[in-house]
């Protein structure tokens, strides 16, 4: 009997379906790729490793992930698309063999004040239908546990046009469980009227305080001075109640001021809108420090912060409300659930222990779910993305994750490089990020992209196993095996900063002497306590400069010139050197090529397919009037300047007849935070999180302050990078700063003046001081986690 041979094989173990385990990537020049080709193994773990700057984010994300998700939503409709985001393709000229990429990116979670750890991962979703089934008393559908549901009751007549047009009655609720009085947010803020008026002066005499509001010629002021509400020459202390009144909480209305028509509102609602609507980090620097003086947020008295109704604060599971819950650490509340034994909501119950039980896994469980999304720093905001992936029976997939160990203690990098593990053990693609030794150790396949940042990398250096790595002659073979020595002296401390009695979050009552004029690092594992004590108990004062990891802000107009402040002395001295105004300088004022409107390229929006942006035909992609590259500063014009990196414009407006000792200050500060290759006129989204840590870094610099409080200052930082930090902040200690790291490397530790660890666990198991001494007395010590890793790494 013959035996047919199905089409398409070749003999055992050799199906044409398995030649597919590549992915193949030819021509890539994204950003500052330079034409990159290379094959990547499926189902392995591969690290790309490189100095900041170096291409491995425009490898990794703006083109590998970047396309696979473009073409899975090519596969929806038309119409389905349309609501989507659009996505370009990336400049590469082949991409083959891509699998369904699933991103687990750093990006901050959103800062919405009513997102919180667990509307961000569907625990209190879950937790809401759990109250509505099983809470004593029942007080109605899951909506009445949501703090962002609002009670809604409404009645009346309506039309229904079907057949015979006829109008019927109709009643409608929904019970919502938000808190009417401060509308989900758990806090109310508190408006200081001291802030806003003199009200010993009328409004003729000037009496308002706030910015920008002057009386003699602000159409504002104006509105409030000849609304007729108020009498403008009377002082604001001696107004009648119906004239504070009608003078704070006055409903719009339109009034006429020198035959204008205007609308008066009351002071109070029209600071709400001006101010307190925006985004405070977008705001000018006075701008802000007004509002941080004038608002203050307190907890809500009707809800104790809850953010719920009495109602959903009043229904309950063996004693426990979901405020109760959503208050817990999850470790504890993973405990309540597994404690309840209710057949009729069996699956519900599996599907909330398997999420919380995650959290735990992923060394999260000393959070709670009523924390604050946006409070979550960059690297717990990625663990809690990666949640929802743990559990996943998906097989074949690629997983990408943008330096999964920061703001890791070297205690928990075992247990994330173990979950990256069982990521690819389940068949699965896994790509990272990396610059932890630690982290790099793991991979099946190493890719190194330099050999240095900007346009100095973009290539593919080094690609083999980490054996291989370590004998290559890249700069991330040779500082692989780095590490820092202990110093043999340390600085002695110009004085102390008493901290008493903090209590933040998990502090319990905390009492510490933090040193100052020396280097000071604050250590302890993930959820310890130390961004509560430090960023809760150093009061932000003016001579206390925080640089922490929330993101900056920019769009692609913006660019290292016009974030750090370096663009105003370099468009005054070209206005002053050719006798014109500072204004035509700016590719987003008067010297804006007209036809691109400044933005060196002309988008074209194409519905739900991707925009196209093609580089402007009259401005050649300068940015500028031809009339405005006329006039030169040094033999050179604007946008040649902007195209300079900057050590080049640290030569440039260093010496000779370019000398601008205003820029050249700002162009230091850039070259001492690492950031000498980058571009004048580089667009700030194109930077990578490392960068714009550093760009910040560097801005803060400038300002005159005695404590510099640094949050991580070596996230994004390649191992030879690491070096040049700790040389800066030995300058800044050099001149007589204080400066307080709170840090995980072991690099940073090493080099300290003074430790303050905090533990010995997380969230309840934390907030006591363990440790205080210098790194020697720690590694001698060992009686901490961090102690101990800390003696493994200097080898003692």
């Amino acid at each position: 009997m013959s035996s047919a041979k199905r089409p398409g094989t070749q003999g055992p173990g050799s199906h044409v379906a398995d030649s597919h385990d590549l992915i193949r990537v030819h021509g890539a020049r994204e950003n500052s790729l330079k034409d990159v080709s290379i094959d990547l193994p499926k189902r392995r773990l591969t690290v790309f490793t490189g100095v900041s700057g170096s291409g491995k984010s425009s490898l990794v994300f703006n083109t590998v992930a970047a396309e696979s998700q473009r073409l899975i939503n090519e596969t929806y409709s038309a119409f389905v698309q349309g609501f989507m985001p659009t996505l370009a393709r990336p400049e590469v000229d082949v991409l083959e063999g891509l699998t369904t990429a699933i991103i687990v990116d750093q990006q901050r979670m959103g800062a919405d004040p009513r997102s919180t750890v667990g509307t961000a991962t569907d625990v209190n979703a879950m937790l809401r239908i759990l109250f509505s089934r099983l809470g004593k008393p029942h007080i109605g559908p899951p909506s009445a546990y949501s703090f962002n549901t609002a009670s809604v009751r409404a009645s009346g007549a309506i039309t229904v046009e079907r057949g015979n047009k006829k109008a019927v009655k109709a009643t409608f609720q929904r019970t919502g469980g938000m808190c009417t009085h401060c509308e989900g947010r758990g806090t109310v803020s508190d408006i200081d009227l001291t802030q806003l008026y003199d009200d010993s002066k009328s409004l003729s005499e000037g009496a308002f305080t706030i910015p920008g509001w002057k009386s003699d010629s602000q159409w504002t002021v104006q509105v409030y001075a000849q609304s007729g509400f108020v009498d403008p020459d009377k002082p604001i202390r001696r107004y009648t109640k119906k004239e504070l009144h009608d003078f704070l909480y006055g409903e719009p209305v339109k009034v006429k001021v020198n035959g204008v028509n205007l609308t008066y509102e009351g002071l109070i609602p029209k600071i709400q809108k001006s101010f307190l609507s925006k985004d405070k980090e977008a705001m000018q620097p006075h701008i802000r420090a007004f509002v941080e003086r004038a608002v203050t947020f307190t907890t809500c008295p009707e809800c104790e912060g809850t953010r719920l109704s009495e109602g959903a604060r009043s229904s309950k599971i063996r004693k426990i409300s979901i405020a109760d819950a959503c208050a817990m650490e999850i470790r504890d509340l993973a405990q309540w659930v597994r404690d309840l034994d209710e057949r009729s909501v069996a699956p519900l119950l599996t599907a909330l222990r398997d999420t919380l039980d995650s959290f735990v896994e992923i060394g999260l469980g000393y959070l709670s779910l009523d924390r604050p999304a946006g409070t979550l720093s960059g690297g717990e905001a990625q663990r809690v993305k990666m949640i929802r992936h743990l559990g996943s029976s998906l097989t074949d997939t690629t997983y990408v994750f943008d330096e999964p160990t920061v703001g890791l203690h070297p205690h928990d990098i075992q247990r994330m490089n173990d979950l990256l593990l069982r990521l690819r053990d389940k068949g699965n693609t896994v790509l990272v990020v990396e610059h932890k030794p630690e982290a790099i150790a793991i991979a099946d396949h190493v890719v190194d992209l330099g050999p240095g940042a900007g346009a100095e990398g973009g290539t593919v250096c080094f690609e083999g196993t980490v054996e291989e790595l370590r004998a290559a002659d890249t700069v991330t073979g040779r500082h692989l095996d780095d590490r820092a020595v202990l110093k043999e002296s340390v600085r002695k401390p110009a004085g102390a900063l008493e901290i008493r009695g903090a209590s933040t979050h998990n502090l319990r009552d905390v009492d510490v002497d933090v040193p100052l004029g020396v280097l000071c690092v604050v250590t302890g594992v993930a959820g310890s306590g130390k961004s509560s004590l430090i960023h809760g108990s150093v009061p932000a004062g003016a001579d206390v400069v925080s640089v922490d990891q929330s993101p900056i802000k920019g769009s692609r107009r913006s660019n290292p010139a016009t974030y750090t402040g370096l663009l105003d002395p370099i468009r005054k001295a070209f206005a002053k050197a050719n006798d014109v105004k500072p204004a035509l300088f700016s590719a987003n004022s008067e010297g804006a090529c007209p036809t691109c409107n400044g933005a060196g390229v002309i988008y074209t929006d194409l519905a739900m397919m991707a925009g196209v942006a093609t580089p402007c035909e009259d401005c050649e992609g300068k940015r500028f009037q031809p009339a405005v590259l006329e006039y030169r500063f040094g033999g050179r014009d604007i946008s040649e300047v902007l195209a300079m990196s900057v050590d080049r414009a640290e030569e440039f407006f260093g010496a000779g007849e370019a000398r601008t000792p205003a820029a050249h200050r700002i162009l230091q500060r850039l070259s001492d935070v690492g950031l000498g290759y980058l571009t004048l006129g580089q667009p700030l989204t194109t930077l990578s999180g490392g960068e714009r840590q550093r760009l910040k870094l560097a801005t803060h610099m400038s300002e005159k302050g005695g404590v510099y409080v640094l949050d991580e200052p070596t996230t994004g930082l390649h191992l030879a990078d690491v070096e040049q930090l700790l040389g800066l902040l030995d300058r800044l200690v050099d001149a007589g700063k204080s400066v307080i790291v709170i840090e995980h490397h072991q690099a940073v530790m090493a080099h300290a003046d003074w430790i303050i660890d905090l533990g010995p666990g997380a969230g309840h198991d934390g907030g006591r001081i363990v440790f205080e001494g210098t790194p020697a007395d720690l590694v001698a010590d060992r009686s901490t986690l961090t102690g101990e890793h800390l003696a493994a790494y200097v080898g003692a």
